[in-house]
């Protein structure tokens, strides 16, 4: 069975002004945490997704999370072909599971999901 996209993520300069852009573009509604630099979007469909804000020299961006059964052993598999490891299989929390990053071989930066 191929992996699916399970979410997604856009990354921009000024928090504030891009859910007010993509909440008037898409009826996107969001929920935000005050703690975090990211608001979580509510399309009412799958997949889900988040806008979060740039942090310090970084631009913004688009990513798309694939649902895998193993996160390191698809970023091994991604660098053999011509990929560029970003981040190993690292704990976001126990309730949302683990994620990993790498860019393609024309650097575009895909992000991996696990359950476990």
């Amino acid at each position: 069975m191929p992996n699916p996209i399970c979410h997604f993520e856009i990354c921009v300069n000024d928090k504030a002004k891009g859910l007010d852009f993509y909440g008037k573009v898409f009826d996107w509604k969001f929920q935000s945490d005050p703690n975090l630099n990211y608001s979580m979007i509510s399309t009412g469909v799958e997949p889900g997704g988040e806008i979060s804000q740039a942090m310090g020299e970084m631009k913004p961006y688009v990513t798309v999370y694939v649902t895998v059964d193993d996160i390191n052993t698809t970023i091994d598999k991604a660098v053999a072909i011509g990929a560029h490891e970003i981040v190993r299989k690292t704990k976001i929390s126990d309730e949302y599971g683990f994620y990993g990053m790498f860019a393609d071989p024309d650097g575009t930066v895909i992000g991996l999901w696990s359950k476990t």
